[in-house]
Formats: C-alpha cells, structure tokens, sequence
C-alpha cells in the first residue's frame, strides 16, 4: 500500500511576514530586492532556524546615495519594533582612526577615560526595544567603507561569532541581531550604466534583467576590490540597490506629503487639510530630487517651501481649525502659492469633505483625526 504525500508549498509566508513585507513596501520605494531579501531573513527568525552563534543575518546595502539604503532598516524597525529610532546606528565616518574606537566599545582598565566612556554598544543597548513578543535588536553600520582597520577587526568577530567584546571585558551578543552594512561603493559605475536611463523622463523599463545583473556585478566587484576576503564571507547576502526614477519619486513624495499632513493633523487646536496640485508637485520633485543625490533632499525642500509657508500661514491666523488649503505652483515668482478653498470645511456640515481628500495619510491616527474634525460639528 502506498504511502499518501502531500505537495508543500515552501514560498509561501505567515501572515506575519505578509504583514511586515507589506509596511516595508509603504516606506521603501522602489527596492523590492531589498524588501523581499529582509522578508525571508525575518521568516527564519519567526521560525527559529536561525543559525546558532551567528548573527540572524549580515546584509551589505550597495547603491547610489537617497536611494533607500538607511530608510530599509529604520522602516524595519518601525515595522517590526514600533519605533523608527528602535536600531544601534553606527556612524562609521566617526571612526576613521584607531583610537576612536574607544567610543564604541570603551576605554580598557588602566587606559584615560576608562571610567568615563560610555561604550556606544552593550547588550542594554540592543535590548533597549525588545518587546514580550518581539526579541529582535537591528544594528546599522553606516558607510562602512569609512571605517578604521580597528572597526573592520571587531566587525569580523560580529559577523562571524555574533560576539563583541568590551573595554571592561564585558561580551555583548548579536545572535539575536540584523545587521546592516552601508556603502556606495560602484555608485559612479553603476551610474554609468544607468546613463540615459535616470531622470523625470524616463520609466522603469521591462526585460531590464541582464543590466539588473550588470549592475550587480559591478557594485559587487566594486565592494571586492575595497573589502577583505575574510569580510565578503561574513556577508549572507550583498543588495544593490537601484537609483530612483521618475514614478518611484513621485511616490516617495506622496510619503512625505502624508507624513506632513499627519504632524498637522496631531498638532493643537490648528489641524487643516491641504492638497498639491500637480504644478505644485512637480515644483518640489525639481527642487528635491536629482538623479545623481535621489530622493535624499526632499524633505528638505518640503520645509523649506511647503511646512515653513504653512507655519507662517498658521501663526498670523490666515488658516483655522478645519480649512481646507489649496497649494499651487506659479510660474512668474517660481514659489508656491496657498488658497483657502473652504473655510473650516472640516468641521461644518459638509462632512464628506474629509472622505474625499486626496491626500496620503501614514498612519490610521491621522486619518482619524480627520474625520475626527468632520464630526465636530452637530448633525444636521
């Protein structure tokens, strides 16, 4: 009699992962490499096959500045931890000098200071945001390329024994830990590659994988060239990230726009809505993005020409509680322009207002508050 068997479906993911790939995708743009490489990674930990007396996972972040490299791991840790500050960063352009390695791990006994320095990694600090469910700490070492040979010789022992020893001989344990290693080492190679494919004008194209791989290769090589040997072998999985183009920008713009909204809507007794025309967002993607720098100037552009305006407009009173505000781009002064389209439209009888705004909210708390405002007034 022969035995039954089952096919079983080894692509799929629980539910949790679903949900973190998902709020990754919400925050990341444009680097669904990255976000499905952080998935499995996050699939193992859940299940516990992680490997024993390593860490859960060491990923290089290869690719052009404002492309999304840092931004993958603080939305993981919003994601995973609830909090975008829930990570140990690492500036490795701080130590670029052997000495200065005292500030991350310590002075020794019978060295200056050894009293005094704090180390900047102990095991309080990864443990500082564990939750009862969630016993997960993520380590960011950013532009790692910068480091000093004293960094690089305590950084193999993490990537490989998931251990890191203190100035007072105190060991802190990574087993528990992502860790992410930044560079934009290949960005002028890469760029290259990708001359005549970059900027507003252009799309994602199809049937792009062989210069996927191309680029691949040569932020790979790049990384080779600058790295041991003994280093690349730590690493679980090398991620290229991408340059951004035209549609991925347009939507990170949307984020930001979002996440502007929501920190008016959270402020005191002055939550309005506003909305960008289409000259005005493409006004601020000129001014916020480049094809070489991607997405990394946005926000500032955002407070200088849409949050700071706001703030002016809110503290003579020229917006109250519940308007509605139209930003436009005029051509002749080259600024934004601000139109109060409905005074205190939120919070009066026309309720559907609130339902309609074509705006992107981050978060379900802004969203209420929206509608929150819309109910304030007595029903008809």
């Amino acid at each position: 009699m022969g035995v039954c068997q089952t096919l079983l479906d080894p692509s799929l993911h629980s539910p949790e992962v679903r949900d973190f790939e998902a709020a990754l995708r919400r925050r990341v743009v444009g680097q669904d490499r990255a976000v499905k490489s952080l998935a499995r990674a996050y699939q193992v930990y859940l299940a516990g096959l992680a490997p024993p007396g390593r860490p859960l996972v060491n990923l290089l972040l290869l690719g052009p500045t404002g492309s999304g490299k840092t931004r993958l791991v603080e939305a993981a840790a919003e994601s995973v931890l609830g909090d975008i500050r829930a990570l140990v960063k690492v500036d490795c352009a701080e130590f670029q000098h052997s000495h200065e390695i005292a500030k991350l791990i310590g002075s020794p006994p019978g060295y200056l200071g050894h009293r005094e320095t704090q180390p900047l990694i102990t095991q309080e600090a990864l443990e500082q945001y564990h939750t009862e469910k969630v016993k997960l700490s993520l380590v960011l070492f950013d532009e790692i390329e910068k480091a000093s040979d004293a960094l690089w010789q305590l950084l193999l022992g993490i990537l490989d024994k998931a251990t890191l020893t203190l100035g007072d001989n105190r060991r802190v344990d990574f087993s528990r830990t992502m860790i992410f290693l930044t560079s934009n080492l290949g960005t002028l190679e890469v760029n290259k590659l990708m001359t005549g494919r970059m900027g507003f004008g252009t799309k994602p194209e199809e049937g792009s994988d062989d210069l996927d791989r191309r680029i691949y290769r040569t932020a790979l090589e790049a990384a080779r060239r600058k790295f041991s040997p003994e280093f690349m072998n730590r690493i679980d999985k090398v991620i290229v990230f991408r340059a951004l183009q035209r549609p991925h920008l347009e939507r990170i713009l949307d984020i930001e726009l979002g996440f502007v909204q929501e920190r008016v809507m959270t402020a005191t007794n002055s939550q309005f809505v506003f909305k960008c025309t289409e000259a005005a967002r493409d006004f601020l993607l000129r001014e916020g993005t480049d094809p070489k720098l991607g997405a990394r100037h946005l926000k500032r552009a955002i407070e200088k020409h849409l949050v700071f305006p706001l703030s002016n407009l809110l503290a003579t009173r020229q917006i109250e509680l519940g308007d509605l505000i139209t930003v436009d781009f005029d051509a002749a002064s080259l600024k934004l322009m601000f139109f109060k389209e409905r005074q205190g439209a939120l919070v009066g009888s026309q309720r559907e207002v609130a339902e309609e705004m074509p705006i992107v909210l981050p978060s379900s708390h802004a969203a209420g508050a929206v509608r929150a405002l819309a109910r304030r007034a007595p029903r008809d």
